[in-house]
Formats: C-alpha cells, sequence, structure tokens
C-alpha cells in the first residue's frame, strides 16, 4: 500500500533535477535515493522516472503519482492543520516568493516579526525579480505587484497602489516641456524589467476623458533592480514609471515631481496570491496573509 512516505518522497524527488538533487534535498545519499524510487517502482509495478546522464523526467504515470501526490499531502497538512487549531498553535512550513524591492522592505520585516509571534513556525522567504506561481514546486504565499496574467489563483490585496510618472526638478528644468503622452519621445526614460512584463509600452488614461494613449518609449537606461532606477531618475537621468510605495519618500522632499499629473497608470495593487479559498487553506497560511494585511492596509479584503 502506498504511504505517505512513499507520495513525501516522490513529490520531493519530482521537484528536483535529479536523483543527486533529491538526495541533497532529503540529505542522504544517491544510492539510497536510486533504491528507494527502485522499491517504489516496484510497489506500484509501474515505471515511474526516465533516468538521463543528468537529469530525470517523469512517465506518464509518474506525472499522475506527482500531481495527485502533491493534492494528498496539501489535503494532510489541511487536517492536521483543522486538528492542531483546537491548541490555536500556528505552526509549520510557509513559502513565501516575493519581488526584490517591496519583499526586502516591507515583507521581510513583517515576516520575522510574524516568527517571533508564532516561533513553532519555519518561513522562507525567495525575493524574485519575476516572482511567479510555479506548478512543480509551488510556494504557499506568492506577493505580487501590477497586473495578474494568471486568474486561476486567489487575489488578496495587502495594499491599494498606483504607479507615477516620476522625474527630478533638476531634469525637468532643464528638458523639453511634457503636456502629452507623445512628447515622452523626446525624453530619456528609465525602465526596471519585472514580472515578464512589456515595460517599454506605457499606457497612460486621461482623468477627464478616459481615453487611454500607449507609448512606445525607447528606454536610455534600464535594470532590473528597482531602488538602481530610482536613484538615476533623483539624480537627473530621466523619468521614470514607479509604484506609489516605492517613492512617497522622495515625493515628500520633492526629490521627485509627478509627470503629466493629468493622466493615471493602470492600478498596481500589491497582492497575495493563494492556491486555494480561505476555508480550505491551513491555518498558518490564513494566519500569515491576515498578518500580512493587518499591517501592510487596513482597507484591504479577502
Amino acid at each position: 500500500m502506498l504511504t505517505s512516505q512513499d507520495i513525501e518522497f516522490f513529490v520531493a524527488l519530482s521537484q528536483s533535477k535529479s536523483l543527486a538533487a533529491t538526495a541533497r534535498k532529503l540529505n542522504v545519499t544517491p544510492p539510497s535515493v536510486s533504491q528507494r524510487l527502485q522499491a517504489l517502482e516496484q510497489k506500484l509495478k509501474v515505471k515511474l522516472v526516465e533516468r538521463g546522464s543528468r537529469a530525470i523526467s517523469l512517465t506518464l504515470e509518474g506525472n499522475v503519482l506527482f500531481e495527485e501526490g502533491l493534492a494528498v499531502l496539501k489535503q494532510i497538512e489541511l487536517l492536521e492543520s483543522k486538528v492542531a487549531e483546537k491548541n490555536q498553535a500556528i505552526s509549520g512550513k510557509i513559502r513565501v516568493v516575493a519581488p526584490v524591492g517591496y519583499g526586502t522592505e516591507k515583507v521581510s520585516p513583517l515576516v520575522a516579526e510574524f516568527h517571533k509571534i508564532h516561533p513553532l513556525t519555519h518561513i522562507e522567504l525567495i525575493l524574485s525579480d519575476t516572482p511567479n506561481w510555479t506548478q512543480v514546486d509551488p510556494p504557499d504565499v506568492v506577493i505580487y505587484i501590477g497586473q495578474l496574467k494568471d486568474s486561476s489563483l486567489n487575489r488578496i490585496v495587502l495594499e491599494k497602489n498606483q504607479r507615477f510618472l516620476l522625474a527630478s526638478p533638476n531634469y525637468l528644468k532643464n528638458a523639453a516641456p511634457i503636456n502629452t503622452p507623445q512628447d515622452l519621445l523626446n525624453h530619456e526614460c528609465l525602465v526596471i524589467r519585472e514580472n515578464d512584463d512589456d515595460v517599454t509600452l506605457w499606457k497612460l488614461t486621461n482623468k477627464k476623458s478616459g481615453e487611454t494613449t500607449s507609448v512606445r518609449i525607447s528606454p536610455s537606461l534600464m535594470s532590473n533592480v528597482g531602488p538602481v532606477i530610482k536613484n538615476w531618475a533623483v539624480n537627473g537621468y530621466g523619468i521614470m514609471q514607479r509604484s506609489e510605495w516605492n517613492v512617497l519618500n522622495e515625493m515628500k522632499d520633492n526629490r521627485l515631481q509627478v509627470v503629466l499629473p493629468e493622466y493615471t497608470f493602470p492600478s498596481a495593487d500589491i497582492v497575495a496570491l493563494v492556491s486555494s479559498t480561505r476555508d480550505k487553506r491551513p491555518a498558518k497560511i490564513n494566519a500569515f496573509v491576515d498578518y500580512l494585511k493587518q499591517h501592510l492596509s487596513n482597507n484591504s479584503t479577502d
């Protein structure tokens, strides 16, 4: 009979690139991984893995075991969580993926504080330029900013956020006037690459008329790191598009000024992406998301 330990082993193997990588993940020797896989295949009387010289790939039967097994493990975790709720103890592993800038500045302090309140938790915060959901090794929570591409995930707003077009007073003083979106084509534009978005196509909507104008800018400077772009803008190297949360201090200090204030960009709320509805999520995930909502915004809804 297939056991939960068998499923946990095969899921770990499926999420690894090789038997050696599986051994490192499980802190065992490669021969023991190979032997355990052989025993599992003999138990089920099917071939689960194609073994290559450098990598492994799942057979059709292996894919079924991985996908269904992953669902079974999540159900077991949810059951354990519901039973543990009687003790009101929040515990277990939580994997969180977040953008580098927002994750460093805003999420990481809350992760540490949440763990201090719930010391039985073990939280892994993964910072990425492209914080996306992956089906092979899915995280528990993805913090995302901007337009969501995958509508199958549950979206929980953590913090309202809008984007501005910004430049330093010094740049604007010495540059040509900017009265319409098309004028941007004659200016130095700064671009951050994130979320695999089409970052050189700026869409601006007139607040009064509601008319949207798309401008394909040619960036003079580009980076995948937000602080780099912001420093360039503050130092007068051009115009950038940035999120409100990231530039509030510079706007208050007048180090950055809004360009084309009569136009808006598409909303870029900060959201938590999870795979299931609240009643089907483990207590630890609900508690963690609730904590983020409480400390990031008082107006968020699940």
